[in-house]
């Protein structure tokens, strides 16, 4: 999924509700793998271009945006706002980034071991191998629909937190840190408007907020199993 740096975000978490007839933590992930068309509808794709828009309301300003992503664990995200050009990488081993204020930059540390997460292509139905432990934590309201809550464990800091939709098993919400040089922030994702495409559930609208600014991003066009050189994801040349 597509990160943006950010920096800590003043979440107000809802109270947890306990419920008799929570499901086992296997059982809700398993739905959630079916709800998005099946783990044999998503080991058919190897590559996905998604192409949109990105929205600021509060700073005036909108964009474009391009993720693509390979099989097995190469993303490139490039943002474009205001004329200028934010880029993300995952190589398969290398994180970097390049961004007007400082450059291309590699990653290393715990954002590397964030964007190797993200990179995985088939991140859905890799939950269990990409995070140290999983713990189904109970069911909580997330606007109008019930959602039950699921704690990742990356094995430093915070645990992520995901929120899948007790009726369709869908994510609503994803809750995690987010780490550049600076340090750790937290960025809360709201996934909207799912749509089938070649056979998966896509979300179409994604808003992402922080402590200091939200924006939504609204995917136009999502294209499976394009001829994608692995070239492009490598990190380019200091300017």
């Amino acid at each position: 999924m597509l990160v943006l740096s950010s920096t800590s975000l003043a979440q107000t978490a809802p109270k947890k509700a306990a419920s008799a007839s929570t499901p086992t933590l296997d059982q809700v992930l398993d739905k959630y793998v079916d709800a998005l068309g099946g783990r044999e509808a998503w080991k058919k794709l190897v590559s996905r271009q998604s192409t949109g828009t990105i929205e600021v309301p509060a700073m005036k300003l909108s964009g474009t945006f391009q993720v693509t992503e390979k099989a097995p664990n190469r993303m490139l995200s490039v943002v474009v706002v205001a004329g200028a050009s934010f880029r993300e990488g995952f190589d398969g081993k290398t994180g970097w980034s390049d961004d007007p204020q400082n450059g291309v930059r590699e990653q290393t540390g715990l954002e590397l071991e964030e964007a190797r997460r993200q990179a995985d292509f088939y991140h859905s139905l890799d939950l269990r191998q990409l995070y140290k432990k999983l713990t189904l934590t109970g069911t909580e309201k997330i606007g109008d629909r019930n959602a039950y809550v699921v704690e990742a464990a990356t094995g430093s800091g915070d645990p992520d937190k995901m929120y899948f939709d007790t009726e369709t098993g869908l994510a609503l919400r994803v809750v995690g840190q987010h780490h550049t040089p600076e340090g750790a922030s937290v960025v809360q994702e709201d996934l909207d408007d799912y749509r089938v495409v070649d056979g998966v559930k896509v979300p179409f609208t994604i808003l992402q907020t922080t402590a200091e600014s939200a924006f939504t991003i609204k995917i136009a066009e999502v294209h499976h199993n394009l001829t994608v050189d692995d070239a492009q994801f490598s990190k380019p040349a200091a300017q």
